[in-house]
């Protein structure tokens, strides 16, 4: 097959975001299809360009950088701003590039238009890939609030299910929300991936680093609401109280609470919270193999309720019990293979408490810390997950 890729954000190992999208696609090249990924330069990402567009080879994929640059710090107007430039430029590709099938990876929903444009203009068969329920979230969280706009982007929404041939939902819970919203549409789930390779062998902890082996729990991503990061600057904040420094938080990452954060840690001259920058994800995997728990804290709503991280899974990989704070399939998924605890999104002495009882109790986060590798194995491996989307795909072509 000749596939057409739509996805705003893609990376490598060599950034500090998903690699999903690179994962899959190598593989489907391996299996002798050939594949091209549209996306945009995202601030999280390795993926540059030196002209407005740019085309690059990644591991045999072919890759067109749009040099429309997305950042989460960027003010709502000029995100929607980007999101929209980078879907304009891409219905040319969707017009004119050869291929036999388009997929759409939404978020942002406007990735649809060029999808939509392929399938109606084109007869090509589209494949809506939903790794967040846009823009059912947005206007969860208060980010959309005129009623206009939500009823043309609800209404966007669903028609792009009801227009594809195939929808793959990162999570069953994402696929229960496709489906009450178009039952006819023929839905998949393919939940986010891991590198096992990469992030389940062994790497020596690094030197240097403001927290010691097994006495910290870590979390990378983004800083902001939705990732509930005020939740762990609190929980730090418990732990300073109760003068217990030698179990700390590390927080990876950047965003729109950032400054927040680091205003505490000078300010308030907190021990139990360090921050570090972004930094390559190969570069993240020794620090959360020595992490006591790996945190994966979102706002709680029922929308993020569904959420797939990719954090989630590379953490299982790497042996590191999680923490997390929803109540969808990520709590029932850790309940049942005894993997990791659930707390509540609101309650920060909760997570210290937890994190004190943990410190001395490491022969339970081994025990936990095994499971998780042998689970990740067998179900989160990226090339079987590949695999699985590209059968989902094959035969909606047939």
């Amino acid at each position: 097959m000749n596939i057409l890729y739509f996805y705003q954000y893609f990376s490598t190992s060599n950034g500090s975001w998903g690699t999903r999208v690179h994962e899959f696609t190598k593989e489907w090249v391996k299996e002798g299809h050939q594949v091209t990924v549209v996306t945009s330069v995202y601030s999280k990402s390795d993926i540059s360009a030196s002209k407005f567009i740019e085309t690059k080879y990644y591991e045999g994929v072919k890759v067109i950088i749009i040099n429309v640059r997305i950042d989460n710090r960027q003010p709502f107007l000029k995100r929607i701003f980007s999101f929209l430039a980078y879907s304009f430029i891409s219905c040319w590709y969707a017009l004119t590039y050869s291929c036999q099938v388009v997929i759409a990876s939404s978020g942002p929903i406007t990735v649809g238009l060029p999808g939509l444009l392929a399938k109606y203009f084109r007869g090509r068969k589209l494949v809506f890939e939903v790794r967040d329920l846009w823009p059912d979230g947005a206007i969860e969280l208060g980010i959309i609030k005129n009623p206009i706009l939500k009823k043309l982007s609800l209404a966007f929404e669903k028609f792009c299910y009801k227009s594809s041939s195939l929808v793959v939902a990162l999570s069953e819970g994402m696929k229960s929300e496709v489906l009450a919203k178009s039952p006819k549409t023929k839905v998949i789930s393919v939940t986010n991936a891991a590198n096992i390779s990469l992030f389940s062998t062994p790497v020596q902890f690094p030197e240097g680093m403001p927290v010691k082996p097994y006495q910290y729990a870590i979390y990378t991503g983004n800083i902001g609401e939705v990732n509930n990061s005020l939740w762990l600057l609190e929980a730090a904040r418990v732990l300073q109280v109760k003068g217990l420094k030698d179990v700390k938080i590390l927080i990876i990452g950047e965003g729109q609470q950032r400054e927040i954060i680091d205003e505490a840690i000078q300010n308030e001259g907190l021990e139990t919270l360090v921050r570090l920058g972004l930094m390559p994800k190969y570069k993240l995997v020794p620090l959360i193999q020595h992490a006591m728990v790996s945190l994966v804290p979102l706002k709680g709503t029922k929308i993020l309720d569904t959420s797939s991280p990719n954090k989630f899974f590379e953490s299982l990989s790497a042996g590191v019990p999680v923490i997390q704070n929803t109540q969808g399939w990520m709590k029932d998924f850790l309940e049942k293979n005894k993997i990791g605890y659930t707390l509540s999104p609101n309650d920060p002495n909760q997570l210290a408490d937890l994190l004190l009882y943990l410190k001395d109790h490491r022969e339970e986060l081994i025990e936990m810390g095994n499971r998780s590798m042998r689970i990740a194995k067998e179900e989160f491996d990226a090339d079987f997950l590949a695999r699985k989307m590209l059968a989902g795909i094959e035969k909606t072509c047939q």
